[in-house]
């Protein structure tokens, strides 16, 4: 069964999840955006091994910190899909923009596309392409035990910008209705930015995606 735990980072807030499995203790990090010393705590506070990396998209809150934790860790960079290089290659770009630390670049050692599946020890997560945020996000489902990493896909009581490049609003809203409901009203969803959600809740009482 999929253990988690979420480590808020950068001056965003942005939400990085620690995930691991509790029978071999391998663990891997959903968008670490920087504070890896934090992350780092948390891995060690649950007495489990980072074994890799996983990214839904490449801003610079969700993916400022990878190149450093890959090369200072040795660890593989999986995700996000190819629709993000372009967000990769302007990381120290964006850093510069948002006042973040400047990011070492990096290139993932796979990339993802929807279908796929990632396995950290036991647990197998599924994962969806959800463009609109960004051409190339993607989300992290586990159906054992009904929880979703959505990076900036959908907040509660809210959903991503679409205003930065490559961003699509009718396409985010394709992507929530068409990808991430399917996985059905009771599967809880850790966001990007902000509280857990379940999809149900949001199907409910989210104006931008109500009733849809």
């Amino acid at each position: 069964m999929l253990r988690y735990e979420t480590v808020p980072v950068t001056p965003f807030e942005q939400n990085c999840s620690l995930l691991w499995c509790p029978d071999t203790l391998e663990a891997a990090v959903v968008d670490p955006g920087g504070d890896l010393d934090r992350i780092r705590a948390a891995a060690a506070r649950h007495g489990v091994t980072i074994k890799q990396i996983l990214l839904t998209h490449a801003h610079i809150d969700h993916a400022g910190g990878t190149g450093t934790l890959a090369r200072e860790d040795g660890l593989p960079i999986v995700g996000p899909h190819p629709g993000d290089q372009f967000w990769i290659d302007g990381l120290p770009q964006q850093a510069q923009i948002f006042g973040f630390k400047p990011a070492e670049p990096f290139t993932p050692t796979r990339w993802l596309a929807d279908g796929d599946t990632v396995q950290v020890g036991r647990v197998t997560l599924n994962v969806r392409h959800c463009p609109g945020h960004t051409p190339g996000h993607v989300v992290f489902h586990d159906p054992v035990t009904q929880r979703a990493f959505v990076g900036d896909v959908l907040f509660a009581g809210s959903i991503g910008r679409t205003d930065f490049p490559g961003g699509s609003h009718p396409t985010l809203i394709d992507s929530i209705t068409q990808r991430l409901w399917p996985m059905g009203d009771d599967t809880v969803f850790i966001p990007g930015h902000g509280p857990e959600s379940s999809f149900g809740d949001e199907r409910r009482h989210n104006p931008f995606v109500a009733g849809t």
